[in-house]
């Protein structure tokens, strides 16, 4: 049970809280940005909130935390590979209005993210020390 919530909590960092933080005038309403950027961005949403409910009913319904695990670090793995790389193509965690949201001195995203990745692998080695894997 303990491994099937700390997948969990992950697959909510991205399928839940990530829309709630986007879906406003700082990202999907941004007037600022290209109509194109903000069709991706929503698609973007869409698409990782779909693969989340799915990944919440592998977990829940099938048992199959290993694959829900996988398509955690998918999602979270593009996103962090998106921030490494985001001085090659000009991206940034800084909003339009100058700030970025920060945890513990850390951008909210990567905080969260690498800790979803953390948790699904820990949730993985724990269902593997107790043989139900």
């Amino acid at each position: 049970m303990l491994e099937k919530c700390l997948v969990t909590v992950g697959i909510v960092f991205y399928a839940v809280v990530v829309p709630i933080l986007e879906i406003n005038d700082t990202h999907v309403f941004n007037q600022a940005w290209a109509p194109h950027a903000r069709l991706h961005e929503t698609w973007q949403l869409f698409t990782n909130t779909a693969i989340g409910a799915f990944s919440v009913w592998l977990v829940w319904g099938k048992d199959d935390l290993r694959l829900a695990s996988l398509l955690t670090v998918f999602v979270t793995g593009g996103f962090l590979m998106a921030y490494w790389l985001r001085d090659g193509y000009g991206g940034s965690m800084v909003l339009t209005d100058g700030s970025e949201k920060m945890i513990v001195g850390i951008n909210l995203g990567l905080f969260a993210y690498l800790l979803a990745i953390l948790l699904a692998g820990l949730a993985v080695l724990i269902q593997k020390r107790r043989g139900t894997a």
